[in-house]
């Protein structure tokens, strides 16, 4: 059977990789086009084709789903300007979007993210339940660019919290808030939707082939069982990841007293991401797509744990 042809954006990002190496592990079945502005070298040994272009300029993106049955859109931009942020996450995916359907790309995939719905709490609504009301330029960029995805059929897939090796923001800025505010947030009690990086990626190619599974349509793409952050943060501790905390409880307002008075990187809305109820049922597109969801995300803390280390600062108590 002749391998299809599957374009990938955001291939050498911390889940795009992810995803070009299970694409890459199987080459009978898939030819990989990675679309970025520099060469991926390792991709390319590994037997990936590299398209030069760059969503910063729509103009680059002509004719990168030429010949291509797929097309898998990971790649964001989650920091910078509002500018910055609308030229990749608006513009660049709307004219990849019509470059998709103008090549007569079959199935098209996009990676959103769970922020696109702004503050919470959130407690547990299914897609649909609650509308989206972005409250940063990226992610209301990337819900302008889930609408673009959207009008070409594709399947929007948003996560909640991504853990894993390479994961540089999640459990980094849980570490500087143990830091910074060290005590338990409001009783640890908030629940989160989590998601290891690894099962993300299954389900993400997954969507590929799956007849169940079709777009136009967006769905929650975490774990189905939602982690509370007391036991996240317990789970990190015990591996040695963040520092032991004393055995005190403040509330919350009491937590953003002392988030304001920190020099610190985490803004108020990122503690709230971690430290409140952000949680999104999430049962249906593993259904949907026929893959498991994978053990509970803290079922794999001990395998992250060496990474994690690594990459947080190295003291351990405060």
């Amino acid at each position: 059977m002749t391998p299809r042809q599957v374009v990938l954006t955001g291939a050498t990002g911390f889940i795009g990789s992810r995803v070009a190496a299970l694409l890459l592990r199987d080459p009978g079945a898939w030819r990989v086009r990675v679309v970025a502005r520099r060469a991926p070298e390792a991709l390319i040994a590994a037997g990936a084709e590299w398209c030069e272009a760059d969503l910063a300029a729509p103009d680059t993106l002509r004719g990168v789903c030429e010949g291509a049955d797929a097309l898998l859109h990971l790649a964001a931009r989650v920091g910078g300007d509002p500018d910055q942020c609308a030229a990749v996450n608006e513009h660049g995916t709307t004219r990849l979007m019509a470059e998709a359907a103008r090549g007569g790309v079959r199935r098209v995939t996009q990676l959103s993210t769970a922020a696109v719905y702004g503050r919470g709490p959130h407690r547990g609504p299914d897609v649909g339940e609650v509308e989206p009301a972005p409250v940063s330029a990226a992610s209301a960029t990337r819900l302008a660019g889930e609408r673009a995805a959207l009008a070409a059929g594709a399947v929007v897939l948003r996560p909640g919290l991504v853990l894993g090796a390479g994961d540089r923001w999640v459990v980094p800025a849980l570490a500087e808030l143990r830091r910074q505010v060290p005590a338990r947030w409001d009783a640890g009690t908030a629940r989160l939707s989590l998601v290891a990086v690894e099962d993300l990626a299954r389900l993400i190619t997954a969507t590929l082939d799956t007849p169940g599974l079709t777009g136009p349509s967006v769905h929650h793409a975490s774990h189905p069982r939602p982690v509370r952050s007391g036991d996240l943060l317990d789970a990190l501790t015990g591996h040695g990841v963040l520092p032991e905390v004393p055995g005190r409880d403040w509330s919350w307002s009491r937590c953003l007293e002392e988030l304001a008075a920190a020099n610190t990187w985490v803004s108020p809305r990122q503690f709230e991401l971690l430290a409140q109820d952000n949680w999104f049922r999430s049962e249906r597109v593993w259904r949907l797509a026929g893959v498991s969801c994978g053990p509970d995300p803290l079922e794999r803390v001990a395998a992250w744990a060496p990474w994690y280390r690594e990459h947080c600062r190295s003291d351990t108590t405060l």
